[in-house]
């Protein structure tokens, strides 16, 4: 096996969670958990990280931070190696997608939802990534999962923000793991493509959707695989079809 497909283990880990108590996020929760892991879980909902925490007890620390806000994420990011030192797992889960027609909405709704899908979608992965990696590369082995998209490979017409934030994540994503090839061989870099989710934010929207269970599941399979990137559902044949005939890709993604 190839060093840069070597996985690892969860158990005895300590493993970071934005979103981490709704949705796919709590799912990666109470799995990690499962597996012997510890969480940290962060959100903006203080009454859903309260509900985790007592779910599972010491085994999950909730804190509330907003990653809309950079001086807060960047506190946060400070502040949680002194908390957790342990810390060897990065899971950047949460997002936000607000659709948007700009020639129908108000322009200053419209503004407003972009820069939220900017910052959270984005910039908070890039803070988080960027700003934690310097400790993960201290750690015997470590890993950063960047959760993007089957809309990342071909965009849909209704969410033009959220579907370029989670393109540029996988860019990002795949030039951060160029780096720690380079200098740091033991953290792994993962992009987990997800298809649509069956969560709150996909409410009412789409069909086929997979479980945020099944998600979750594939998300860590990911990482005791150590596959740098993880195609989950049916996020392989589009990658698939992208190759073969991308005017048919963007086609089939355009409305969906």
């Amino acid at each position: 096996m190839r060093v840069e497909e070597m996985g690892m283990e969860l158990a005895g880990r300590t493993v970071l969670v934005t979103g981490g108590a709704r949705g796919v996020g709590l799912e990666l929760t109470r799995q990690l958990v499962g597996l012997g892991a510890r969480v940290v879980a962060v959100g903006r909902d203080a009454a859903a990280l309260d509900a985790v925490v007592a779910e599972h007890g010491s085994r999950v620390s909730g804190y509330v931070v907003d990653l809309a806000d950079p001086v807060a994420t960047a506190g946060f990011v400070a502040a949680v190696v002194r908390w957790h030192p342990e810390l060897s797992v990065v899971i950047n889960n949460a997002g936000v997608q607000t659709p948007v027609e700009y020639l129908r909405d108000d322009v200053t709704h419209a503004r407003a939802a972009a820069r939220q899908e900017i910052a959270i979608n984005l910039e908070a992965v890039v803070t988080l990534s960027t700003g934690l990696l310097p400790w993960l590369s201290e750690r015997d082995s470590a890993a950063i999962v960047n959760i993007t998209t089957g809309l990342a490979l071909a965009p849909k017409a209704s969410a033009p923000v959220y579907c370029a934030t989670k393109a540029a994540v996988r860019t990002f994503t795949r030039a951060l793991r160029y780096q720690c090839e380079a200098d740091a061989p033991h953290v792994k870099v993962i992009d987990a493509v997800f298809p649509l989710v069956d969560t709150d934010m996909t409410r009412g929207r789409g069909t086929n959707k997979i479980t945020a269970t099944a998600a979750a599941t594939a998300v860590l399979n990911s990482i005791r695989r150590g596959a740098p990137i993880a195609y989950i559902g049916k996020t392989g044949l589009l990658n698939t079809i992208m190759r073969v005939s991308p005017a048919l890709g963007h086609k089939i993604m355009r409305a969906s």
